[in-house]
């Protein structure tokens, strides 16, 4: 028996897989985007290839029906007909990977659709299994998000898990541009899922900016694309954040949005067969939610933070998708339509936001800033209407004469515009408004 070195035999297997003949069946029926094959043995998950006559189609099974294999097109069902053959490729979907993706836009399947070609890289699964529980290691260093109101009242940690939660118009895209043009990480993976055509280009060029575009690599799967495109495309950005962190990096990952996510895993699962639950939402996104989200976080090689944008219908926060997300994120914060109309940005609900981690990475200093600061701001806001008709008089309530003297130093601290702020003037400016506080804990406050 001839022994072969460890990355030789590798390299030989990985032939024979790529290699290995295909087994192939042919089309059944078409109902909706739901593709019925017969006579091919495949796994569920598997890439197969539908052999129409305009041209081959990338499928993947998605379930099973009687004899038959269920699959979803990773493209436009347009052209297929009864006994098509098809291909498995035994399988499952996989992309290129690598620091050439940096600065490029991509699609669900990880092909460039910017025009340029794309260089070799590694290889790697688009479906794979959360790190390890007990090799997570502890998150305790805050990211600098370049928000005020998130670094001062709803700070961050590197491997964190944020929801953003807002109704359309009130200014999601433009606060994750602003997030990913600072400092939070050396690397973004943006996936864009559902959106528009027009705003993905002006998400890139005018939102994100040059500066930003040049550490980031945009997924994209517009609101126009297959169902599965839509589907896979946040799994698509996980695997390439996580081959980021592979390498010992930060990394910084945005979805906009989870609720489109969750639109299309509606269309793919009832056309699979699958029984409608809350608002038609089929059973399987309840429990691919979680399995997205435990894929971020630390691996104790790098970390990958998460912010998470979910479209509320109708601005109301308790919906299927927000309130079985908000379970499995470690903090949410919420941008509020009446702050937007107002022209404050960004429109961030303070009161209404809360990072779950803010205890164990910030500095005793500035959680009790952070605590004096929020009892203010929830006290005016519980006497604005008395305040603003004129009916409250000077002196009756001490607490109160002091929110309405901070009131515009918290607007300024808050509402702060487009342009990204260092946490270290955010922090400057928290102690600045509660000096009493910073005082009494011992030492001013720092930069956490």
């Amino acid at each position: 028996m001839t022994f072969l070195p460890p990355d030789l035999a590798g390299a030989l297997d990985r032939a024979r897989q790529k290699n290995r003949p295909v087994v192939q069946g042919q089309v059944r029926s078409l109902l909706g985007i739901a593709v019925e094959v017969a006579g091919v043995r495949a796994a569920l998950g598997e890439l197969c290839t539908i052999h129409s006559q305009p041209g081959p189609i990338e499928a993947e099974v998605v379930g099973f029906r009687d004899e038959c294999a269920v699959l979803m097109p990773l493209g436009e069902p347009r052209g297929i007909a009864p006994c098509d053959p098809v291909t498995t490729h035994k399988r499952p979907l996989t992309i290129t990977c690598g620091d050439a993706l940096l600065g490029r836009v991509v699609d669900a399947l990880g092909r460039p659709i910017d025009g340029k070609p794309l260089p070799g890289g590694e290889e790697i699964a688009v479906t794979n299994d959360a790190p390890n529980a007990l090799l997570r290691n502890p998150i305790e260093q805050p990211v600098d998000t370049g928000i005020s109101a998130i670094d001062a009242f709803m700070t961050c940690g590197k491997g964190q898990r944020v929801g953003i939660f807002a109704g359309s118009g009130v200014g999601k895209s433009s606060l994750l541009g602003m997030i990913a043009r600072g400092n939070a990480a050396p690397v973004n993976v943006i996936a864009l899922i559902g959106e528009r055509g027009r705003e993905v280009n002006e998400f890139i060029h005018e939102v994100l900016g040059p500066e930003g575009m040049a550490k980031s690599v945009v997924v994209v799967a517009t609101s126009d694309a297959a169902p599965m495109m839509r589907y896979k495309g946040p799994f698509t950005a996980v695997a390439i954040a996580e081959a980021f962190r592979a390498q010992g990096r930060d990394v910084l990952f945005m979805m906009d949005s989870v609720t489109r996510f969750a639109g299309a895993a509606r269309e793919v699962g009832l056309a699979a067969g699958e029984p409608p639950t809350l608002r038609g939402y089929p059973p399987s996104l309840f429990a691919q939610l979680p399995r997205l989200v435990e894929r971020l976080g630390n691996d104790g090689n790098g970390t990958i933070t998460g912010l998470l944008t979910v479209l509320v219908d109708g601005d109301d926060f308790n919906e299927p998708v927000s309130d079985a997300l908000r379970g499995h994120l470690d903090g949410h914060i919420v941008l509020s339509r009446a702050i937007a109309s107002r022209g404050k940005y960004p429109a961030i609900d303070v009161l209404g936001s809360i990072s779950r981690l803010m205890p164990k990475i910030c500095t005793p200093e500035h959680l009790q800033a952070a605590g004096k600061a929020r009892e203010l701001l929830a006290h005016y806001e519980e006497n604005r209407d008395l305040v603003q008709v004129g009916a409250y008089r000077t002196g009756a309530d001490p607490l109160l004469d002091a929110a309405i003297e901070k009131r515009d130093m918290f607007d300024a601290l808050i509402h702060h515009g487009s342009t990204p702020r260092p946490m270290a003037v955010t922090m400057e400016a928290l102690a600045a408004m509660v000096p009493d506080s910073a005082q009494a804990a011992g030492s001013p406050i720092t930069d956490a």
